[in-house]
């Protein structure tokens, strides 16, 4: 059975937040995505603790978590005891090398083509980076969602494509030559 195919890019994407200037993923979302529960994730994890370190995954700090939590306007998290464990694109790829069902190999799959595609976006629009740093500072550094940053993205590759549009456009009809 091909998984992969059951959960869209713009899913994954949504599921992707920046944390202390990275691209993570929560604990629980992966584990919403492979279809397992959040504690069995971690305790694979804690398992396998090796192949984890800070710089694939990290707890969030108790202000971090709030922070995230009153951008989501969303009590979903509320039963949590422990802040949640954040995956870097490193960490969520070792995951596949823990996660062993066939979903969770599929969903890795899916997420690593949805962060691939997303660095493809970036270095297609070299010239929107600067914008988007820009942006990033007029967020004053705190950890937003990346849905945030994508939505700015796309206004901007809209606007450059209207503006190119217009420009590339031939004049049709008459024109009265001047003198």
């Amino acid at each position: 059975m091909n998984h992969n195919l059951d959960i869209n890019q713009a899913v994954i994407i949504s599921k992707i937040y920046v944390l202390r200037d990275q691209k993570v993923m929560l604990d629980e979302d992966l584990a919403e995505l492979y279809d397992v529960e959040t504690k069995r994730l971690n305790e694979q994890v804690k398992r396998n603790i090796g192949r984890f370190p800070e710089d694939f995954m990290f707890e969030l700090t108790k202000s971090e978590y709030e922070n995230l939590k009153s951008q989501n306007a969303t009590t979903r998290w509320g039963g949590r005891r422990t802040p949640p464990y954040a995956f870097t694109e490193h960490g969520v790829l070792m995951l596949s090398s823990v996660l062993k069902s066939e979903k969770a190999i599929s969903v890795n799959i899916r997420i690593m083509r949805t962060f691939i595609r997303m660095r493809e976006l970036l270095l297609a629009h070299k010239d929107l980076i600067l914008k988007v740093e820009k942006i990033e500072q007029q967020m004053d550094g705190q950890g937003h969602e990346i849905k945030v940053l994508f939505e700015y993205i796309k206004r901007l590759i809209e606007d450059k494509e209207e503006t190119e549009a217009q420009q590339s456009r031939k004049q049709i009809g008459f024109r009265k030559e001047t003198e």
